[in-house]
């Protein structure tokens, strides 16, 4: 290795390594160490770092960056750059993201400190002086991917609804709903390690490439989880590391079993919110076409954030007689959605396990709802989202707010991909089940649409219509575009056309959760809903 080589290489460990000091990942004492670690990760013999640490870290560093403007993406690079070089690792995405792991696993203090910490600050200075460290912590040392989330496209559109939250996801590909059916029904059989990408297992995991016999499996030596405990069993705490909202956060059950939406669910969910009553949490639905995309394991999902669901108004109440302590009313949101407050929990607790097995069982012809098919296979589920308001509304106070969407996963000849799924026109902008997340007022939309919402874009704003149906990126929106030019030419004249195009999505959106409500916005819908709110 040349010795410039060397040189690029022992400041860029070193830079790294007072980064991690001045984001509390290690201690000063442990500099030296933790540089040799950088040095071993890269498969590097030396040299010496350039500055002797002979003074204590300078705390004081702007957090984002290290002492001479660079951020942590650029020193990772610097050593994957030079791991690549030297042939340490081969050209390919996931190694490189191994290598990545494997170094800010080795800044990052070990579980057992991490859980120390945090159940200490949670004891000196409440859940949030907790989770605040945490976060950062995660942010910290890689795991938490803000630069790729700072990449995802962002806007609010105003609808009949709210104003609905769009994300066009440029970190992961789309995945196809019937993908998704095959690994929720796949055989638990121990064969793979971790069983899944949500087992506590994947703590301090090395990852596998494409190429491995046990399939590819990303790294995650930098991956902290604090143990929890739920219903006397044992959970974790750690971040999304694509996080779609404000401290997007994950707890899921030490046990790799599959999702399920009950009474211990329900108890779990109320339990986590008063252990951080400053989050909210939810489940995705326990069914193939309504459920989430991991429906292997056990988990939830909440974070730091506030809804357009959240927002909704009142469109009518109701009473429930066996629960005199609860309200119950249904919001104007598009999914059915039923909204019980309170501040009992074990009233919330059976109020909602009312709800969910009496939905388990209703059937309505007007809705076109089916309870359970010939063989007795369930249909009806609910995606439950929890937690803790003031009187006011405002997050974090002594209300239990439980939301519980209702859920029917069948099918027909006509929507064989579900009857309350995004229907076949709208699969251009929305194809990928409606989970937990989408049920609230987010989109998460795939990063196809970056690349070919600019193309139908660039076609309307020079009135190339017919161009459209040639254009491989533009083909599957042609029809709508050309219908969206029909009713905003004007603005699409004046040069809005990016505008237009955000506009517009945001309104498929709205009518994607459209599709996906049980019991439509009419007056069939509205007379079956009431018949099912009145039996309750």
């Amino acid at each position: 290795m040349a010795v410039g080589n060397e040189q690029v290489l022992a400041t860029t460990a070193q830079e790294l390594v007072e980064y991690a000091t001045r984001h509390l990942l290690i201690e000063a004492a442990d500099r030296i160490w933790a540089y040799n670690a950088v040095l071993a990760a890269v498969d590097a013999e030396g040299p010496a770092a350039p500055r002797p640490w002979t003074q204590p870290a300078d705390e004081d560093q702007p957090a984002e960056q290290d002492a001479d403007g660079l951020t942590l993406d650029d020193l990772l690079n610097t050593l994957v750059h030079h791991a690549l070089m030297n042939g340490v690792i081969e050209r390919s995405p996931s190694a490189c993201d191994a290598l990545a792991c494997q170094v800010m696993g080795a800044l990052t203090p070990r579980p057992s400190e991490v859980a120390r910490q945090f159940h200490a600050l949670e004891s000196a200075r409440g859940p949030k002086a907790a989770t605040d460290w945490f976060y950062a912590l995660c942010c910290a040392n890689g795991y938490v991917r803000q630069s790729a989330i700072a990449r995802n496209i962002k806007w609010k559109t105003p609808t009949t609804w709210g104003d609905l939250e769009i994300t066009i996801n440029l970190s992961k590909p789309e995945k196809d709903p019937r993908a998704i059916a095959r690994a929720g029904a796949a055989p638990q059989d121990g064969e793979r390690y971790p069983a899944c990408q949500l087992c506590i297992e994947n703590e301090g995991y090395a990852g596998r490439g494409d190429d491995s016999p046990r399939g590819a499996h990303p790294a995650r030596q930098n991956l902290r989880i604090v143990p929890l405990e739920l219903g006397g069993e044992r959970w974790g705490l750690q971040y999304s590391p694509y996080a779609y909202f404000g401290e997007h956060c994950i707890a899921m059950s030490a046990a790799h079993r599959p999702m399920h939406i009950d009474r211990t669910t329900v108890s779990n969910l109320l339990e986590l919110v008063d252990l951080l009553p400053h989050y909210f949490f939810g489940s995705n639905a326990d069914l193939p076409i309504v459920g989430g995309s991991i429906l292997s394991h056990d988990h939830f999902q909440g974070g730091a954030h506030e809804f357009a669901m959240m927002r909704a108004a009142t469109a009518w109440t109701f009473a429930m007689d066996a629960f005199p302590d609860v309200s119950a009313e249904v919001p104007h949101w598009p999914l059915s959605v039923i909204r019980l407050r309170t501040r009992s929990r074990e009233q919330a607790l059976n109020a909602a396990v009312h709800v969910i097995d009496l939905w388990r069982g209703w059937s309505s012809e007007a809705a076109g709802v089916i309870a359970a098919g010939t063989d007795g296979t369930p249909h009806n589920t609910v995606t439950p989202v929890v937690r803790r308001v003031s009187e006011a509304g405002q997050p974090g106070g002594s209300v239990y707010e439980v939301y519980l969407a209702l859920r029917c996963n069948v099918t027909s000849e006509e929507h064989p991909l579900g009857v309350f799924h995004p229907h076949a026109q709208y699969h251009h902008i929305k194809r990928e089940n409606i989970g937990l997340i989408e049920v609230m007022g987010l989109a998460i939309l795939p990063p196809r649409l970056s690349r070919e919402l600019a193309e139908v874009s660039r076609l309307l704003g020079a009135g190339q219509l017919d161009a459209l149906d040639a254009n491989p990126l533009t083909v599957a929106h042609a029809a709508w575009a050309r219908e969206v030019a029909a009713r905003r030419g004007a603005d699409v004249a004046a040069g809005k056309a990016d505008a237009v195009l955000q506009d517009e999505v945001g309104q498929v959106f709205s009518h994607v959760l459209e599709d996906a409500g049980v019991f439509k916005w009419n007056e069939a819908g509205e007379q079956a809903f009431h018949a099912f709110t009145n039996s309750l």
